[in-house]
């Protein structure tokens, strides 16, 4: 009996000492959510402000006059609406097509037998290895004797470039931990090579894919150097180009861009939400080596 109860003793004290620790982990996982989702509670409750509000009192303090058409303001008159779709138009294409390009150029580097695959696959890391602004003053250039300068497909075609070597890298690390088995039977089935891809290939790869959308879709969404640049038009700018339309020289609407950046955040915010399960996935089938 003495033996039994100093075994029961030995493991209430360990799950006293579980429970202890769990506690103090999630202690510490509510301080860093709470640490990370400050600045953005305090950003919609600044964007709800005037601007004697703003430089008037303690920058932690609620409104005073909660100025909901600080919103409406922003989206109307000062054409917040063409600036967001713009941006998701440019985000979304380029996204899409970063993510076409890249898996088709992975599937015939990893799984096509040619000669020069290696070669291929070294040629486009390269490309990561180059600082894409020190490229901003050739492709200017090239954007103007071409006609592509006040172009969307300028910006488009800048961030396919810029993305394609990441995504590349990523999703070869990927194919190279996936199992070749159904693509064999595939074949000895009759299936074609573009079958096998698009129906096979492809759909397997959906949860690095996922993971890669989330990191292109955040460059593009607020990149702002090359939109600055090779858009002029005020009807084909960005979110984060239109932004300074409401900084002034003499005077400057700090809650209209407070109310501007919460809208631009939202969608990030959405997508992550929506892709948040497919991101772990992906980030754990990547992380697996054999």
């Amino acid at each position: 009996m003495t033996l039994l109860s100093t075994v029961k003793t030995k493991q209430n004290d360990s799950s006293g000492l579980k429970r202890l620790g769990m506690g103090i982990m999630y202690l510490i996982l509510v301080g860093v959510a709470v640490f990370q989702l400050y600045p953005l509670l305090w950003l919609f409750f600044f964007s709800l402000k005037g601007n004697r509000e703003i430089f008037g009192q303690s920058p932690f303090a609620l409104p005073e006059d909660w100025l909901w058409e600080n919103y409406q303001r922003v989206w109307t008159v000062g054409n917040m609406d063409t600036y967001f779709f713009n941006s998701v138009f440019i985000t979304v294409t380029a996204v899409v097509l970063t993510l076409l390009f890249a898996s088709l150029a992975t599937f015939a580097i990893m799984r096509m037998k040619w000669k020069f695959s290696g070669i291929a696959l070294l040629f486009i890391m390269v490309g990561y290895m180059i600082p894409i602004h020190t490229a901003l003053v050739p492709l200017f250039s090239m954007f103007l004797r071409v006609g592509l300068l006040d172009n969307h497909l300028s910006i488009i075609l800048v961030y396919i470039a810029y993305h394609l070597p990441l995504t590349v890298m990523i999703l070869s690390g990927f194919y190279s931990q996936l199992s070749r088995e159904i693509e064999e039977a595939a074949i000895v089935d009759g299936a074609s090579i573009h079958r096998i891809f698009f129906q096979i290939t492809l759909p397997m790869t959906t949860p690095v894919l996922s993971t890669t959308m989330i990191i292109n879709m955040i460059y593009n969404w607020n990149e702002f150097v090359f939109a600055n640049t090779f858009l002029s038009s005020d009807s084909l700018r960005t979110l984060t180009v239109g932004i300074q339309s409401f900084v002034g020289q003499y005077l400057t609407d700090w809650g209209a861009i407070g109310a501007t950046l919460v809208i631009s955040i939202v969608p990030v915010l959405v997508a992550y939400l929506f892709l948040s399960n497919r991101i772990v996935e992906g980030v754990a089938a990547g992380s697996v080596k054999g």
